[in-house]
């Protein structure tokens, strides 16, 4: 349980990546108080768990009314989470996230930034619901679900923390280690990944 809690943890921080969206968070709301900025987080952090813990909870049920098959998942799931590793280690991530704040803060009438562009597509993305489906189905039983749910609760909540404390943040740590610490992480998820589509080749060809 142990290791799957630390397997479940290190793919999730990884894939939601709170030091990548604390100065995207501290850009957009610079204009608001600290209690709008807080409670934009808030809402930001719940909606984000709640659309993965229902990708969680039915992720396996959707797989079985598209008739895809687990391991061609860990396949598809797998070259995502590469592509977003490779996007973090080469800065595209960064640059792309960037871009879609800029276009949000150039749009004078969009104020609460909590569900777009936060909670969807920063925290709770197309990688974030392919690692939490992959993570579930990879749990053996319950017990092994709630633990998964825990590591996904642990990430969050640490998510949380960094978008309230976005401008110190950022303050304290500066754009080189943000960077530093982006490209470790994205080579960490590029051998995750890699596993997944191990994984899936094997289970697909019984090799």
């Amino acid at each position: 349980m142990v290791d799957l809690f630390i397997s479940a943890f290190v793919t999730l921080f990884v894939v939601i990546d709170p030091p990548g969206c604390a100065p995207i968070y501290a850009g957009l709301t610079h204009a608001a108080d600290a209690r709008a900025r807080r409670i934009m987080a808030t809402r930001a952090v719940l909606i984000a768990a709640a659309i993965l813990v229902g990708f969680a909870a039915f992720g396996e049920e959707l797989l079985g009314a598209l008739h895809i098959e687990l391991d061609s998942f860990r396949i598809a799931g797998g070259l995502m989470l590469f592509w977003i590793a490779f996007e973090m280690v080469f800065e595209k991530r960064t640059q792309r996230r960037e871009e879609r704040a800029d276009r949000v803060r150039a749009t004078p009438e969009v104020e609460d930034v909590s569900v777009f562009p936060m909670a969807m597509p920063m925290l709770a993305g197309p990688g974030a619901i392919a690692a939490i489906m992959l993570l579930t189905n990879e749990a053996d039983g319950l017990s092994g679900t709630m633990v998964v749910l825990g590591a996904l609760a642990t990430v969050l909540v640490l998510t949380l923390g960094a978008l309230i404390a976005a401008g110190p943040l950022m303050r304290l740590l500066g754009d080189k280690v943000e960077a530093a610490i982006t490209r470790l992480l994205g080579v960490l998820l590029a051998a995750l990944a890699a596993q997944y589509v191990i994984d899936g080749i094997r289970g697909s060809f019984g090799i």
